[in-house]
């Protein structure tokens, strides 16, 4: 018999808080409060529908949850990983390209200040340009500058 008053008493314990008023309402700073004992008045009556909830239904969202937070935890390292990478070309790249610029702005003063200029033959002979092979490679050495040097 005490075990059926203590079943009972617990059944309407539960029962008496899934029936529960809530109640919504709006302070005079616009703070929209929800209770169950408005202090504040007028106070909107919500209907609020409560069910118990199935343990197993809990830890599938709660294994769903941990699985999109993993995926979006890996998406971001690898974004991370690919941005670093990314940085590190960028950095190389400019490395790289202001080293050709200095070698152009050296090239070029070398082609500017220099009369004769000259090409090296496969049998280590020199062939020595002509004046428009000359203005020629000083052209291209001036353009070289500008395409490394922006």
């Amino acid at each position: 018999m005490l075990r059926l008053a203590f079943g009972l008493a617990l059944t309407l314990t539960l029962a008496s808080a899934a029936s529960a008023d809530v109640y919504r309402s709006v302070d005079s700073k616009g703070n929209v409060q929800y209770t169950d004992k408005p202090a504040l008045l007028p106070a909107e009556k919500l209907a609020v529908q409560s069910r118990a909830t199935d343990a197993t239904e809990v830890d599938a969202g709660a294994a769903a949850d941990r699985a999109r937070t993993t995926a979006a935890d890996t998406a971001r390292q690898q974004a991370a990983a690919a941005r670093a990478d990314q940085n590190k070309a960028n950095q190389i790249t400019a490395t790289a390209k202001a080293e050709q610029c200095v070698k152009a702005r050296e090239r070029n003063e070398a082609y500017s200040t220099s009369k004769r200029l000259y090409e090296t033959l496969p049998d280590g002979e020199r062939r020595y340009l002509t004046d428009a092979e000359l203005d020629e490679a000083r052209a291209q050495a001036e353009k070289a500058v500008a395409e490394m040097c922006k």
